[in-house]
């Protein structure tokens, strides 16, 4: 739920005059520096200038008057209107609407007609898949997701055709040392060891 919105509104309607539209106190309000002092604030300073008065003032004025759900407390701080969200009611908002949208909750389309490139892993296949490559998969796909939510068409990319000279290498250990049946109940790790073992007795 956009309780920035809401906060707007209840601006707007304390205004005596269209002097600022929505929109512009939208642009205005901003996220308090230090959290003790609120979730939102609205400075009056251009306000002072339309109506001739302290900004300290308009923020009293508008403070009493702003009164909405989504806000547990509202108060006036210099030249500032802070707001505090009701997070219990924000929450039950919040949860509301992913019921109700589903899948869609949180998508846009700033991305549309857009394409993104996600790099994954890309591992080397002939060597185990380690934590790294898990980390570089998981992030590349958080980002992916994110993207797709936001419109874009996304390309994920893991490439998997790293088929140089360790696979000759692997050819040349197995032919040599490579016992099919011990290979065959653990691949991975007793390929591992014969490539190991193959640049040791190159060295």
């Amino acid at each position: 739920m956009d309780y920035k919105k809401a906060f707007a509104q209840e601006i707007c309607k304390t205004l005596l005059d269209d002097s600022l539209k929505l929109e512009d106190v939208l642009k205005t309000i901003e996220k308090p520096k230090k959290q003790e002092l609120g979730d939102l604030a609205f400075p009056c300073f251009v306000l002072a200038k339309i109506y001739k008065k302290a900004p300290q003032i308009i923020a009293e004025e508008i403070a009493s008057n702003v009164s909405d759900p989504f806000f547990s407390k509202v108060e006036a701080v210099g030249s500032y209107v802070n707001v505090f969200l009701n997070r219990a009611y924000v929450s039950q908002q919040v949860l509301s609407k992913i019921i109700q949208e589903g899948n869609k909750y949180g998508s846009n389309e700033d991305g549309k007609n857009k394409t993104v490139t996600i790099d994954l892993s890309s591992p080397n296949i002939a060597k185990p898949f380690s934590m790294g490559h898990l980390r570089s998969t998981v992030i590349g796909t958080a980002i992916a997701n994110i993207a797709e939510k936001n419109g874009y068409r996304t390309v994920r990319i893991n490439h998997l055709g790293d088929w140089g000279t360790q696979f000759g290498k692997l050819i040349v250990a197995y032919k040599k040392w490579g016992d099919k049946k011990t290979i065959e109940r653990n691949l991975i790790s007793e390929l591992l060891k014969l490539y190991v073992r193959f640049h040791e007795e190159a060295e």
